[in-house]
């Protein structure tokens, strides 16, 4: 079983180290965190020092594999920190066991995806992407990098997600949508058309309330 190792250590990274273990899929050795101190025990796992202390770490053989516990409120640490150590470090995938996934679907380096969640004939997922409990994207649509869904997003067939989205809980966005880079909705929202500015959206039919 390969050793995993998590950067933050607030709920999104104790989420990931919970179903790591619970899922059977990875050995789970520890959080790098800014925030904490060197030992902090959290949940079960320690601290093993601040992100500036992950390269060294991993060329001392003290973990395989890195995933981003850092969660939507922080997006550009989030992103910025997986661009910068994904050159040097091999990230994980979960994928929990009671996901449904079709095996012409991609799914990239550092996507976690929660229970219950389907992904139908050619999806495609990009590195660091979140699919909360229960999603569902059909055929022939994507999600791009560092985007989150929230628990029953559905999406249906040839729609694509742009990158750094979050796509608020319930949302649906209907066939043959494109959602750009930077977009939000609210709980709810039903996406009838493309969306091209970055922005919060709400409501039914989904309509912009908030600029980016």
């Amino acid at each position: 079983m390969k050793r995993l190792a998590i950067i933050g250590s607030s709920d999104l990274a104790q989420l990931i180290a919970y179903h790591a273990v619970a899922d059977k899929q990875y050995e789970v050795v520890g959080f790098y965190d800014d925030f904490k101190n060197h030992g902090d025990n959290i949940e079960g796992v320690i601290v093993l020092g601040k992100i500036n202390n992950i390269e060294n770490d991993y060329k001392a053989g003290k973990f395989d594999l890195l995933m981003s516990g850092i969660g939507y409120k922080y997006m550009d640490l989030r992103k910025s920190s997986f661009e910068k150590l994904c050159k040097t470090i091999p990230f994980a995938k979960l994928i929990h066991s009671s996901c449904n996934v079709d095996g012409s679907a991609t799914i990239s380096s550092g996507c976690f995806l929660l229970p219950g969640c389907t992904l139908d004939r050619n999806v495609k997922l990009g590195e660091n992407v979140l699919l909360n409990t229960g999603c569902v994207i059909a055929h022939d649509s994507t999600v791009d990098t560092h985007s989150f869904l929230s628990p029953a997003v559905a999406i249906a067939g040839f729609s694509s997600v742009g990158k750094c989205c979050i796509i608020g809980i319930n949302t649906t966005i209907i066939d043959n949508i494109k959602v750009g880079d930077h977009v939000q909705t609210g709980g709810g929202a039903v996406v009838i058309e493309s969306i091209n500015e970055p922005g919060l959206y709400i409501g039914v039919p989904a309509k912009k309330i908030v600029d980016k």
